[in-house]
């Protein structure tokens, strides 16, 4: 099984997840994304498995959000994709990837339907 974690070392919610995955003994692929973010092809796949839409992927509550007026309904999906690229801390976290299915891992339970 390969499983990928985009993940934030400072974010609570990501580190119980990934400490979820590694006692079902899962060592998923480590991604920080806030280092090291998906590009837009990998955002779309992502949101596209997830069945929303990009704003449903980002957190609404971080400046760029608000500076970028991404609240702006007429702004383009590759638009909101690569603001999401640009700026990484628009990204919900952790997002855990297993094959074709994708998971939030809000609360980190739920990231275990896809494993």
């Amino acid at each position: 099984m390969s499983v990928r974690i985009y993940h934030n070392p400072r974010c609570s919610k990501s580190r119980q997840t990934l400490q979820l995955l590694r006692d079902r003994g899962i060592e998923p692929e480590v991604v920080e994304y806030l280092k090291h973010p998906p590009s837009a092809v990998e955002l779309d796949a992502i949101i596209r498995a997830l069945g929303i839409q990009p704003r449903d992927l980002m957190r609404r509550k971080e400046a760029p959000y608000t500076d970028l007026k991404l609240d702006d309904p007429a702004m383009a999906r590759g638009d909101l994709l690569m603001a999401m690229v640009e700026n990484p801390v628009l990204i919900e976290r952790p997002i855990v990837v297993n094959g074709d299915k994708v998971a939030i891992g809000r609360p980190p339970e739920a990231v275990l339907a896809i494993l």
